[in-house]
């Protein structure tokens, strides 16, 4: 598997030769399954149980109890297990569990996920409020509209309104206390950087959808709301220089997030906001909150 010389030439640019040679070994490097308790149904106790009785080995992530690597078999085989199939579980990426953490959703709050299917994010934001936060979901497209009401009626997700809508479309007399946008990218963080669709013009196409889209947002946001802002892209083009473009618009300000000492970080060219750096557990990953004055 090969970067294309594009990538690369930007990478090295943005964070240097030592910081290139790290990320293109996280990149390449096969990450293991990686899940999340859906505690509406379940609980960790309940699936340690399941796991250990399929001789499934097993870590639980020191920063989010709820969440396990697994450690000696693939996902062909989690999806044979009883707790996937009742929705007791999730399968989903460590680095993707981090924005619904962060935007920290309380009960009877109204959020929009803009971007929401195949719904790992919102179904977490649910969990996490105790299936009592009001969830308004959007998705463009039928095929995963109807993959992300599947997995809402699995994963037991109340409260939560889907529309099949390009949330950029969106009218302004909609008003939210949170939003997440966590918004299509070019997936320069994760293996997509060997597909033969990661081009130079998907990533400027990415750059316009997210301008686009938080321009959106911070136009539905309520004033003193907050909102999360994340990409599987590790480019600044489509993190920090997005950022600038548009906060200046508004009076939105950058909300400083911890991110657990656990969690490999890239340097950033704002402070307060993060950038994960692919290795062999996390994909790259860009997240920011934003608080709207």
């Amino acid at each position: 598997m090969e970067i294309p010389q594009f990538l690369k030439e930007k990478i090295e640019k943005e964070y240097g030769l030592e910081i290139l040679n790290k990320i293109e070994t996280g990149l390449i490097e096969e990450k293991p399954v990686t899940l999340r308790v859906n505690t509406i149904k379940s609980n960790a106790e309940k699936v340690k149980i399941e796991l250990e009785k399929n001789n499934i080995e097993y870590e639980i992530v020191e920063w989010n109890k709820s969440a396990f690597i697994i450690k000696n078999v693939k996902e062909d085989e989690i999806r044979k297990l009883d707790i996937y199939n009742n929705g007791e579980i999730y399968l989903q990426s460590l680095s993707s569990m981090i924005p619904a953490i962060i935007i920290d959703p309380k009960e009877r709050e109204n959020i929009l996920d803009m971007t929401a299917a195949p719904g790992g994010k919102t179904s977490q934001m649910a969990a996490i409020a105790n299936n009592k936060v009001f969830l308004t979901a959007c998705e463009k497209n039928k095929i995963r509209l109807d993959r992300l009401q599947y997995n809402m009626q699995k994963q037991g997700v109340k409260n939560i309104n889907i529309m099949q809508e390009d949330s950029r479309k969106l009218s302004n007399y909609f008003s939210f206390d949170k939003i997440l946008l966590d918004a299509p990218c070019s997936g320069s963080g994760t293996e997509n950087v060997f597909n033969s669709n990661f081009t130079e013009e998907l990533i400027k196409r990415s750059c316009k959808t997210q301008e686009e889209l938080l321009i959106k947002a911070l136009s539905i946001l309520k004033h003193g709301g907050e909102m999360v802002y994340s990409t599987c892209s590790i480019l600044k083009e489509e993190n920090e220089e997005i950022l600038n473009k548009v906060l200046k618009k508004f009076k939105a300000q950058i909300v400083p997030i911890q991110i657990p000492k656990e969690i490999p970080v890239l340097p950033t060219s704002i402070d307060g906001v993060a950038t994960i750096c692919p290795t062999k557990l996390y994909e790259g990953f860009f997240v920011a909150k934003i608080l709207l004055a």
